[in-house]
C-alpha cells in the first residue's frame, strides 16, 4: 500500500523544521520532544513513519514560553511560527496548537476554508503541543479538561463554518451552543481563557501532565511528569534529535503496543492530499 505515495519530499520539507527546532533549542537550552507519530518514527523507524505525512513536537509550558520568545527571530524566511490567534488578525479560529509552516510548500487545492485562513494552512507544517500540569485530584482534573472543552467550543464561533456529521444530537446541542455563544465574544479575550485554564494549575502538587493545546477529543491524554521532565538524544533520519526519557511509558500509555505496525490499509498519509507542491 505504501508503495503509492511517495513521502519524501514531504518528510525532507519537516525534517528541515525538526532541525531548526532543534537549533534553536539547543543554542538557547531549550528541552523539547519529538511526539505522536513522530516519537513512535523515532523508535520503531529511527526516522519518519514511510506514511506519516506530518511532525510533532512537545514542550513543558516553561519550555514552550522561552521558545517563543526566541523563534520568531531565529527561523530562516522560509518558515513561520503560527500562534493560535495569527489567523485573520486574530478574528479567526482554527485550534489552540502553534505551529511552524515550511511557506516554501503547498498540500491542497484553493478552498473557501483555505482562504479564509489567508492560505496559512496549506503549508507542511510541525505542529507544537504544549503539556501542563494536572490538578492532583481525579474530579479536579476532569473539571479542567471540561473547562478546555467549553472554551474550545466558544473558539469554534469563530471559524468559517460547523460540521455537524460527527457529533451525537447531545453534542450537537452542546458545540452549537457554545458556538452560538462564542460568537460575540472576542477570539482573542477567548485565546486568554483557554491560556488561564492551562496555566491555572501550575504549581499543583499533581504528578500528571496533559496536553492543554488537544483537540477536546484527545485531552484525555494525561502522562506522569517523570517520563517527560527530562529528555534524551535519538537517532532520526540524517539528524539526532531530542526525545522524551520515558519514551517507552509515554508510548505505552497512549498506543499499547507501538512497535506492532498498523494493517496495511491504514498505511496511508491522514493529513494532506496527494497534490502536495514543494519548492526551495
Amino acid at each position: 500500500m505504501t508503495e503509492h505515495y511517495d513521502m519524501s519530499k514531504v518528510h525532507a520539507a519537516s525534517l528541515k523544521i525538526l532541525k531548526e527546532i532543534d537549533r534553536i533549542c539547543r543554542k538557547y537550552k531549550i528541552r523539547y520532544a519529538l511526539d505522536a507519530g513522530t516519537l513512535i518514527g523515532a523508535v520503531r523507524h529511527k526516522g519518519f513513519i514511510p506514511w506519516d505525512d506530518d511532525a510533532d513536537v512537545v514542550f513543558l509550558r516553561s519550555q514552550y514560553e522561552a521558545f517563543v520568545k526566541v523563534a520568531g527571530r531565529e527561523l530562516p524566511d522560509t518558515m513561520e511560527l503560527l500562534l493560535p490567534d495569527s489567523y485573520r488578525d486574530g478574528r479567526a479560529f482554527f485550534d489552540f496548537t502553534p505551529r511552524i509552516i515550511y511557506k516554501n510548500s503547498r498540500c491542497h487545492q484553493d478552498s473557501p476554508e483555505m482562504n479564509f485562513y489567508g492560505g496559512k494552512l496549506n503549508h507542511i507544517w510541525v505542529d507544537l503541543f504544549i503539556l501542563d500540569k494536572l490538578p492532583a485530584s481525579p474530579a479536579g482534573a476532569a473539571a479542567t479538561r471540561f473547562v478546555h472543552k467549553a472554551i474550545y467550543g466558544l473558539a469554534m464561533g469563530h471559524r468559517p463554518g460547523l460540521d455537524f456529521k460527527k457529533y451525537s444530537l447531545i453534542h450537537k446541542i452542546f458545540v452549537g451552543g457554545l458556538a452560538g455563544v462564542g460568537r460575540f465574544i472576542p477570539l482573542r479575550l477567548i485565546s486568554a481563557m483557554q491560556r488561564a485554564a492551562a496555566l491555572k494549575d501550575r504549581r499543583s502538587r499533581g504528578t500528571r501532565w496533559y496536553y492543554s493545546n488537544y483537540q477536546p477529543d484527545y485531552l484525555y491524554v494525561t502522562l506522569e511528569g517523570s517520563w517527560c521532565e527530562a529528555v534524551e538524544d535519538a537517532a532520526f533520519e540524517d539528524a539526532q534529535l531530542m526525545i522524551p526519557k520515558g519514551w517507552h511509558e509515554v508510548l505505552t500509555e497512549v498506543y499499547g503496543d507501538y512497535m506492532q505496525l498498523p494493517p496495511e490499509e491504514k498505511r496511508v498519509p491522514t493529513h494532506s492530499s496527494q497534490q502536495i507542491e514543494i519548492w526551495e
